[in-house]
Parts: C-alpha cells; sequence; structure tokens
C-alpha cells in the first residue's frame, strides 16, 4: 500500500516510517522540520531512514536510499503544495502525526498550536476529501480528558473539558475528523496517545530530559512533588497498535481509541527505573504541579483491543533499559549536545 506519513521526522512518525518501509510497503513521508526541539535529532531519524538533505527549502524531495521511501520538507499549512502531493500520490492511507507538540510550550505560544494543529489538520482533511484514501489515521492525546478523573480513562467518557491548548487542538481534530467523516463518507480513526518513550524520543519530555541530567549529575525537576501516574507506552507498542489499525477494517466512518499500556505507572518508579539503567542516582528537585498539567493518566484500551487485538508486550522495566542504551549509544557519538 502508498503511505503518507506528516510528521514524518518526528519521533512516532520516524519509527511509523521504518515499520511501513520494513513490511515492505511504500512510504512517502514530510515533515517541516521546525525548531521547536532539536533539529540535528529531526535530521538524525531521516538519515536512519535513508534522507539526506542537502538543503532547507519547502517543498524539496529527497529519495531515500531505501527506494519505497520519499521524504518531502513541506508544512501542512501549505495548501497548494500539500493538495499536488495529493494528487501526484493518490494514497491508499494517511496518517497524520505534523502537530505542534508540547502542553507547558501551549500556553507560551498558543497561536502555534492553532496554525499547525487546526488549520494543519484542516488542510489534510480537504486533501483527503477530494483524493480520498482508503482510510485517515490521526494522532489525538489522552490530554483531551482534561478534567475528567474516572479512571481508567475510556473513550466513551466525557473529553469537553481540555485544560490546556494543546488539548483542546487535539479535541477540535476529533470533531473536525467527525464531520469530514459524515459528510464526505472517508474513514477517520483517532488515535488518543498516552506518555510514548523510547529511543529516538522527544528532548523536551520527561524521559529525554531526565537521562540527560542522571547522566550528567544535574537535578531534574520532578512535578506535584512527585504525586504522578502516567501511562507510560512503550514506542514498539504504539507502532504495533498503529499498523494493526491500518491493516483492519473497521466497520464505521469515524471511531477514536485509546492506545496505551493500560498501566499507569507512579512517576517516582519511572525515575527509580532509570537510576537502575544508568546506574546512578538522580538529584531531585520538587515542584508544585505545573499550570494546564494532569495528575494521572490511565489508559483503557479495551476498544482498541476489541478492534485490532492490541495488545502491549514492554513493561516499563524492559522498555526503560531499551531506552538509557539507545540514549547512553547516542550520547558517545556527541549528539545529545546538539539534541537538547
Amino acid at each position: 500500500m502508498k503511505v503518507l506519513v506528516t510528521g514524518a521526522a518526528g519521533f512516532i512518525g520516524f519509527h511509523l516510517v521504518k515499520k511501513l518501509i520494513e513490511d515492505g510497503h511504500s512510504v512517502v513521508g514530510i515533515d517541516n522540520i521546525n525548531d521547536y526541539y532539536s533539529v540535528d535529532l529531526k535530521m538524525d531519524r531521516l538519515r536512519e531512514c535513508g534522507i539526506e538533505i542537502a538543503g532547507h527549502t519547502d517543498g524539496n524531495s529527497y529519495q531515500s536510499t531505501n527506494s519505497s521511501y520519499i521524504f518531502c520538507k513541506l508544512d501542512l499549512t501549505d495548501m497548494e503544495e500539500l493538495a499536488q502531493l495529493f494528487e501526484v500520490h493518490r494514497f491508499d492511507y494517511v496518517v497524520n502525526l505534523a502537530a505542534q507538540a508540547g502542553i507547558r510550550y501551549s500556553m507560551e505560544n498558543p497561536r502555534s498550536y492553532i496554525r499547525s494543529n487546526v488549520e494543519g489538520f484542516f488542510n489534510v482533511l480537504e486533501c483527503c476529501r477530494i483524493f480520498p484514501p482508503k482510510k485517515l489515521v490521526y494522532a489525538s492525546s489522552s490530554s483531551v480528558y482534561g478534567l475528567n478523573t474516572e479512571q481508567p480513562f475510556a473513550v466513551e467518557q466525557k473529553s469537553e473539558t481540555p485544560i490546556n491548548v494543546y488539548a483542546a487542538s487535539k479535541k477540535t481534530n476529533e470533531l473536525m475528523a467527525h464531520a469530514y467523516s459524515h459528510l464526505y463518507n472517508f474513514t477517520t480513526i483517532g488515535l488518543r496517545f498516552f506518555t510514548v518513550y523510547g529511543p529516538w524520543g522527544r528532548p523536551d519530555m520527561a524521559p529525554f530530559l531526565f537521562a540527560d541530567a542522571i547522566t550528567q549529575g544535574k537535578p531534574i525537576t520532578v512535578y506535584n512533588n512527585g504525586l504522578m501516574k502516567r501511562d507510560f507506552t512503550f514506542i514498539d507498542d504504539i507502532i504495533d497498535g498503529m499498523v494493526s489499525v491500518l491493516n483492519t477494517d473497521h466497520t464505521t466512518k469515524y471511531q477514536v481509541f485509546n492506545i496505551g499500556n493500560g498501566k499507569p505507572v507512579d512517576l517516582m518508579h519511572f525515575i527509580t527505573c532509570l537510576e537502575k539503567a544508568f546506574g546512578k542516582e538522580a538529584i531531585k528537585n520538587f515542584r508544585e504541579m505545573a499550570p494546564g498539567d494532569i495528575q494521572s493518566t490511565w489508559a483503557d484500551t479495551e476498544t482498541l483491543k476489541s478492534a485490532t487485538g492490541y495488545v502491549p508486550k514492554i513493561d516499563i522495566e524492559e522498555g526503560v533499559g531499551i531506552f538509557a542504551r539507545w540514549f547512553e549509544a547516542y550520547n558517545r557519538i556527541g549528539n545529545i549536545a546538539h539534541a537538547e
């Protein structure tokens, strides 16, 4: 099948592209390669997929050393270029992972979330309307549950009370997808990601920040005095779940699934796992809860399991160990400083 992956230089997008290529599919990846976090890390991910970018001109296409992968430097807000890409390739499947990420940054620069996450997603939907794929799969987030306190979070529960602009933009994506599925009769699947971690992860997220600080003997910031729980989900489980969604025939045109590990982990236990993996104790600076943050997340994944057979396999100790080994290897060749 021919698949478009937006956000292909991002953490999840990079891993999905690698998996699709390994499975023998034809892939087109796009990314605007913005500088919200390290461009060098994004370039390194692209190199892992056989892409070497010589320049920075939007619209440029790059052929991977693997003949089944093409990468285009493109911003989703460029509707003309995006529509041309859809017209040329006539994708069987579209996976939209491109977004302005980060909860805390959404309080500093909310406009970028509306532009990237709402306007950009609108353009993807419009292109799918004009050149319909068999299926559009897009990234939502566990943050849509907002003020909802009933756990585990289930897709049937209330998700209309987001407490930050990032979450609001993701809930908006779900509503927009519903409207387009209803009006134009193509399948949309929203995936509410829970805390994803693993090799090649984002340097603005806790696992990377903690690992960097622990290995350098610097303090880590622990919010809410450590009284946090997260449904940490290893990247390989996320990718397996996404591939199963692509491969499954769905009975309804619009669906939303939680995709997580289904086992909330105490933040302090996660830190202990990192300390064990690196053989060093973390210096901890405890802080109050940050504005816009959620104390606990826990995914009910039964609907995804029923639809696709999804069962996560990697527990927190194993996953943190794999992440730590990658982090040390990446650090040894001098890349961590550039990824910060």
